[in-house]
């Protein structure tokens, strides 16, 4: 649980050659550059990492490195690892997993059938996305896009969402299939990331060490609630009682027994006060940008984590948010030196698109 523990972050990881956010990213971005690693995912899915000095012809043969040593940081994977597989897909949690992060992080929106989306935006926009195989091939997006709102959980089974919209920024991202997820990118809910975990664990796909970390990993999901846009959720939240979208998002949580194992994060913290006004123990996370951070208001309304944008983040306030009794696990960052600054400060963790680099810390 992320409370005061220890967070192991450690796989054994592959070693092969590599042949190789969008405009509505809140903040993100500033300050994030790419990293020379080279990356691949090889066919058990698994995330292989090494130098580019070190880098091996892709017909030469693989190297074995040793188990990584384990960590007191905890590393989160943003939307997965995004730096790595289109976001929000089970392809990218399973990346993720493969790493041995210790939570996974992702979005919620909420269907027209009252179903919980995993999705980023409120929107599946041809940016991102393109139509399954099945569907009209002369059908086209609206202006844009489609409404996940407007839609329902089955209608997810339209759309495959692997094309990623920043090859430059995400230059490692690839939509090539995984070993449980295999290749078709759909969006899908939140119940079906509870499942995909749940089938992760009992696989023989994966190792010992893999199938043990995916048992005790985390959930850190995001109420993508807007103060200034509230038809991107468009259900019966009046700002302050708990909307369909919360109480649906509880009921996931609770029918898959994960309690203990989710933390609700927002950047509308009017929903984490809806949601506390309901559940008076399950963790939150108020999520912040370049504003000025609150931490007294934080902590008095019982979030458990600050996570700020890590280029904000000074000593004095991660000082302040822990003498308030809350950790702090600042968004995103995807290069190493950014990753050692943020934990010298003196950071409970981070939460990253690149969690191949986070595991190569020591």
């Amino acid at each position: 649980m992320l409370r005061n523990q220890t967070w192991w972050v450690g796989a054994v990881l592959l070693v092969a050659a590599s042949s190789c956010g969008s405009s509505s990213d809140l903040g993100e971005g500033v300050g994030e550059s790419q990293s020379s690693d080279i990356v691949e995912t090889n066919t058990a899915g698994a995330i292989a990492s090494t130098s580019s000095t070190d880098a091996i012809e892709p017909d030469g043969p693989a190297t074995i490195l040793p188990p990584l040593q384990p960590f007191t940081i905890h590393v989160e994977g943003h939307r997965g690892a995004r730096g790595l597989k289109p976001e929000n897909t089970l392809q990218a949690f399973e990346t993720a997993l493969d790493i041995g992060v210790s939570t996974l992080e992702l979005d919620l929106h909420l269907s027209s059938d009252g179903q919980v989306v995993v999705w980023h935006d409120d929107v599946l926009g041809p940016d991102k996305c393109r139509f399954a195989d099945h569907v009209d091939p002369a059908l086209e997006y609206p202006d844009g896009g489609v409404a996940i709102a407007s839609i329902t959980a089955d209608q997810l089974s339209d759309y495959y969402c692997d094309i990623n919209p920043d090859p430059q920024r995400f230059p490692k991202q690839v939509n090539t299939a995984t070993a449980l997820a295999e290749d078709q990118y759909q969006p899908v809910t939140l119940a079906a990331v509870f499942s995909f975990v749940e089938r992760y664990v009992g696989s023989s796909e994966k190792t010992d060490e893999q199938r043990g970390l995916a048992a005790v990993v985390e959930f850190n999901i995001e109420t993508k609630r807007e103060v200034d846009n509230p038809e991107s959720i468009g259900d019966d939240f009046n700002g302050t009682d708990p909307g369909q979208f919360e109480l649906e998002v509880l009921d996931n949580i609770e029918s898959a027994g994960l309690a203990d194992r989710v933390v609700i994060q927002s950047f509308d913290h009017r929903s984490l006060l809806a949601i506390r006004s309901v559940d008076p123990d399950i963790r939150l996370a108020a999520l912040t940008a370049f504003e000025t951070p609150q931490l007294p208001d934080y902590a008095a309304f019982g979030a458990a984590i600050w996570s700020p944008n890590f280029n904000v983040l000074t000593e004095e306030l991660l000082e302040e948010a822990h003498a308030l009794g809350l950790l702090v696990i600042p968004w995103t960052i995807n290069e190493a030196s950014d990753m050692v600054r943020i934990l010298d400060l003196g950071s409970d963790g981070f939460i990253t698109d690149r969690p191949d680099i986070a595991a190569s810390l020591r």
